[in-house]
């Protein structure tokens, strides 16, 4: 929705979404220049690819029926079903039509494999999910690279920061599970002394104990002495997020997969040094060492000995936070990926 935002200053965008709930209008002007519009085919509710797929036809049909009364100046499509119904509604127009599938889905490899080499345009967010579309079939030359994009109006360096305490802060945010990373930051905590963790995100802080990540982060903490050390706070309004990063010393993100690397991303723009997993976005974003610091996922041991030169060396922490703050600004701002967007979109139409 951000880059439909940007996008929204000097163009205009229909955003079409199948219902998925009973609640909404048939049309939303959501920003300005930007609209949504719900397509009502099938249960009002969320549902997989898979169990979407019987529906696609008519969502085919209905945008069909749209576009030959307004004819849109290019197409962008999302994930595989959104490929379908483009490619479907398209049928006839001449409209070009563009794709971006975030990730490859073994699933549906041959599938993918065709819209790929049918669009226009395919659309990676990073050089990682290139070479995996390059891998599966796509012509190298249909490729144009776009990041994802970070808010830098609401993660900047000025601003309010949460309060802490006097121990040096590490902060993860995102999800509990052990693909995520969280784990093998608590296993880095014991050779940290005197350092902090808190964990920001999983269930509604009511439910962590109901949970089943937050009570197996929680027994690893306390298996290796450091529940004293190990905060979690359960799921974080979006709006607090920006403070709660400027009061860390490091961000640490070390998933084993890193489609979008915004995490990072928004730690770099708030101007705090970062500790991510040398994976997906991740290796375009950060430049190893000048605007924060690469790890192998799952490698508690090499993540401690980078947090420990990192907490203990204000200079390194300096320069780095300043250099993550400048690139993502240059380069990650919503404006800069929705221009390049643009550019994409002309070079389909042309």
């Amino acid at each position: 929705m951000s880059v439909a935002r940007e996008l929204g200053r000097e163009h205009h965008v229909t955003i079409y979404s199948r219902r998925d709930n009973a609640d909404g209008k048939p049309k939303t002007r959501v920003a300005p220049g930007v609209t949504l519009e719900h397509i009502d085919v099938g249960p009002a509710e969320e549902l997989t690819g898979d169990d979407v797929v019987p529906y696609l036809n008519e969502v085919g049909n209905q945008l069909m029926k749209r576009w030959n009364q307004d004819r849109p100046d290019v197409i962008h499509a999302h994930s595989w079903t959104g490929g379908l119904v483009a490619v479907a509604g398209a049928k006839g127009l001449g409209v070009p039509v563009t794709q971006t599938f975030h990730t490859v889905d073994t699933t549906h490899m041959e599938l993918e494999r065709a819209l790929g080499r049918r669009a226009n345009a395919v659309i990676a967010g990073s050089g990682d999910e290139e070479s995996a579309l390059i891998r599966l079939g796509v012509p190298r030359g249909n490729i144009a690279v776009v990041p994802y994009g970070v808010d830098t109006e609401r993660f900047q360096r000025r601003g309010a920061v949460a309060t802490r305490g006097s121990r040096k802060r590490l902060l993860h945010v995102g999800p509990l599970s052990i693909d995520r990373g969280s784990h093998t930051i608590v296993r880095a905590l014991p050779g940290l002394g005197d350092v902090e963790l808190v964990i920001a995100g999983g269930p509604e802080p009511e439910d962590l104990d109901q949970d089943r990540d937050a009570r197996r982060l929680r027994a690893l903490a306390e298996q290796l002495g450091v529940a004293d050390r190990v905060t979690l706070l359960g799921q974080v309004k979006r709006a607090a997020v920006p403070k709660l990063m400027r009061s860390a010393d490091a961000v640490v993100s070390v998933p084993r997969e890193a489609v979008t690397g915004i995490v990072a991303l928004e730690a770099m723009a708030c101007g705090v040094p970062v500790i991510a997993s040398a994976v997906g976005a991740h290796l375009d974003s950060i430049i190893d060492g000048v605007t924060g610091l690469l790890v192998p996922p799952d490698r508690p041991a090499r993540t401690a000995r980078l947090a420990r030169e990192l907490l203990y060396d204000p200079t390194l922490r300096t320069a780095l936070g300043y250099a993550g703050a400048d690139r993502a600004r240059s380069r990650y701002s919503w404006e800069r990926v929705s221009q390049e967007l643009v550019r994409v979109y002309e070079a389909a139409c042309a």
